[in-house]
């Protein structure tokens, strides 16, 4: 992985942290797309060049083509073509089905399937014309199993699930895999936030019987990134504790 040119989304912090600090372990050239938090995506840069790698950082909207397009064109005139792409970007908007309002559902689609479904056709050509490239997208054991007040980011999450099992078929060939890692519940800021009585209850589902760390999604995504994983494509990957067996 010398010397690629890897994508991340959502790198600002949690998750996407972890993903792009060890992709710059592995030795690939770290570009990280954000939308809101600069101080967070300064530190996410801190970190991947303390590792030992260029990184540049980019404010984008995944859900827009237009910013897509302009994060794309960026991170190519400052590293070259996208070679690993981490759909990590996503959001939530949590509310029981019969309050959902509109706003809320088409959000979390725009920015989660929306946003995967726009990064990797932005991606693609390049690939294709390399003859080499890793798609690794985020979803997430809700995607798998459902979660009640959570109706459109389990929808979009099992849409990303899909949408990479089309891509992968589509580019097999072409020396490109597509896979999907999907977390279950990880120490990030938004776990932090939880009553410790949901907490007690989501680990009384997880068989391990603790919170994973970021850094333990990270390691799946390097690997998918890597020659080692030459040979999966279309998988769906959990990192759950064992909370999802399929």
């Amino acid at each position: 992985m010398e010397g690629r040119v890897a994508l991340v989304t959502g790198g600002g912090r949690g998750i996407g942290r972890a993903i792009a600090v060890r992709l710059a372990e592995s030795g690939t050239k770290v570009a990280v797309s954000y939308r809101t938090n600069d101080e967070a995506a300064e530190e996410t840069a801190r970190l991947v060049r303390e590792a030992g790698a260029e990184c540049e950082l980019f404010k984008s909207d995944v859900a827009s083509s237009d910013d897509v397009a302009a994060l794309i064109k960026g991170v190519s005139e400052a590293f070259g073509p996208v070679e690993i792409l981490v759909n990590n970007a996503g959001t939530t908007r949590d509310n029981i089905m019969m309050r959902m309002k509109d706003a809320q559902f088409d959000e979390v689609i725009a920015t989660n399937l929306k946003g995967t479904y726009l990064c990797t056709r932005a991606v693609l050509r390049g690939m294709v014309r390399a003859r080499w490239g890793r798609i690794i997208s985020v979803s997430s054991v809700v995607g798998l199993i459902g979660n009640a007040g959570q109706a459109n980011y389990a929808a979009s999450k099992a849409g990303i699930i899909g949408f990479t099992k089309s891509i992968a078929r589509e580019v097999g060939n072409r020396g490109i895999t597509a896979n999907t890692v999907a977390p279950g519940y990880i120490k990030t800021e938004l776990t932090a936030g939880l009553p410790e009585e949901i907490t007690e209850r989501v680990l009384g589902q997880v068989p391990i019987g603790r919170l994973g760390e970021p850094e333990e999604v990270a390691e799946v995504v390097a690997f998918l990134a890597g020659e080692g994983a030459a040979y999966v494509t279309g998988q769906t990957l959990a990192v759950d504790g064992g909370m999802v067996m399929q």
